[in-house]
C-alpha cells in the first residue's frame, strides 16, 4: 500500500507579533482519496475532527497571535501523538498516531486495510514532520523576539464519549501536564479566568492533561509555556450534524478571549 502525496498544503501558518502561538492540530478534515477508499464509510466523514476550532479561534489574530492549522484529518496522522506512538494515557482507551479505531471504538479501516509500519513512517515524514518543524520554528522566532512565548493547544471533542471517558466531560478542560508544561503563575491566572467565567463547568488536569505537543514543547524553565484546552463541542456547535452555532460560539469565544488575554498579561 502506498501513501498519497498531499494535494493540499499540509498546514497554514498565520504569523503574528505577540508572544503567543495557537496550534490547532486536529482542525483538519481532509483525507486523500486513495486512503479514504480503504476506510469504513463512517470514518470517511472524519467524525473525530475538532470541528471549526480554527473558526472559533480566528479572533486571536486581532490579539497578535500566530495560528497554525493543518489541512488533513487526524485519521491520516495524529499530529498530537509522539512519532514513536507511545501511549499518552497508559491503561486508558485512546487512539494512536495513525488511528485504527474511532472515538466510538469502531474501526477506521476496512478489514485488511490498516497501515503497515513502513506506511506509518512515510506518513510521519509527509504530514507529521512539516507541522512540527513549523511549530518549532515559530516558537523559536517568537521566543527570540520576546524572551518568552506561550503555546496554546486548542482542541474540542464530543461532550460524551464512553470509549474514552465516563460520563459528561466538563465544558472547559485545561491541561498543563499536571503543572509541568507551564509556569505556576500562568496556570493560576487561567484557572482564575475559568472560575470566574465558565460557571463551574471546568476542570484542570482532569481526563485531558495535554497531548504530545503540550508535553514535548512545554519548557517553562527555558521560556516556553504550553497549555492545552479541550472544550466540549456542545458549547459551540451541534455535535451530531457538525454545524457551527453562532450564538453558542459567541459565548464560548468570550471565555477563550479572556483566557488568551491572561496568557498575554
Amino acid at each position: 500500500m502506498t501513501t498519497e502525496i498531499p494535494t493540499l498544503p499540509v498546514f497554514r501558518l498565520h504569523r503574528g507579533t505577540a508572544p503567543l502561538l495557537i496550534s490547532l492540530p486536529h482542525d483538519g478534515s481532509a483525507i486523500p482519496e486513495a486512503l479514504a477508499a480503504r476506510m469504513t464509510p463512517e470514518a470517511r466523514r472524519a467524525p473525530d475532527t475538532d470541528w471549526h476550532v480554527s473558526r472559533l479561534y480566528a479572533f486571536a489574530s486581532v490579539l497578535g497571535a500566530s495560528i497554525l492549522v493543518p489541512a488533513y484529518s487526524r485519521y491520516v496522522i495524529d499530529l498530537n501523538r509522539p512519532p514513536d506512538d507511545v501511549s499518552l494515557y497508559p491503561g486508558q482507551n485512546t487512539t494512536g498516531l495513525c488511528p485504527r479505531v474511532r472515538f466510538s471504538g469502531d474501526p477506521v479501516y476496512l478489514p485488511g486495510e490498516e497501515p503497515a509500519p513502513d506506511e506509518i513512517a512515510a506518513r510521519v515524514g509527509i504530514w507529521w514532520r512539516p507541522y512540527h518543524d513549523a511549530l518549532r520554528e515559530e516558537l523559536d522566532r517568537l521566543r527570540a523576539a520576546h524572551g518568552r512565548v506561550r503555546l496554546w493547544e486548542g482542541h474540542s471533542i464530543r461532550g460524551e464519549c464512553p470509549f474514552l471517558f465516563e460520563g459528561r466531560l466538563p465544558d472547559f478542560n485545561l491541561g498543563t501536564a499536571a503543572g509541568a508544561s507551564c509556569a505556576p503563575a500562568l496556570q493560576a491566572r487561567l484557572e482564575a479566568v475559568l472560575a470566574a467565567q465558565a460557571g463551574g463547568d471546568w476542570v484542570s488536569n482532569g481526563r485531558f492533561k495535554g497531548g504530545h505537543i503540550t508535553r514535548h514543547y512545554g519548557d517553562p524553565a527555558n521560556g516556553i509555556d504550553a497549555v492545552q484546552l479541550e472544550i466540549s463541542q456542545r458549547i459551540y456547535m451541534d455535535e451530531d450534524s457538525f454545524e457551527y452555532d453562532e450564538a453558542r460560539a459567541a459565548d464560548t469565544q468570550r471565555v477563550l478571549r479572556a483566557l488568551l488575554e491572561a496568557c498575554l498579561a
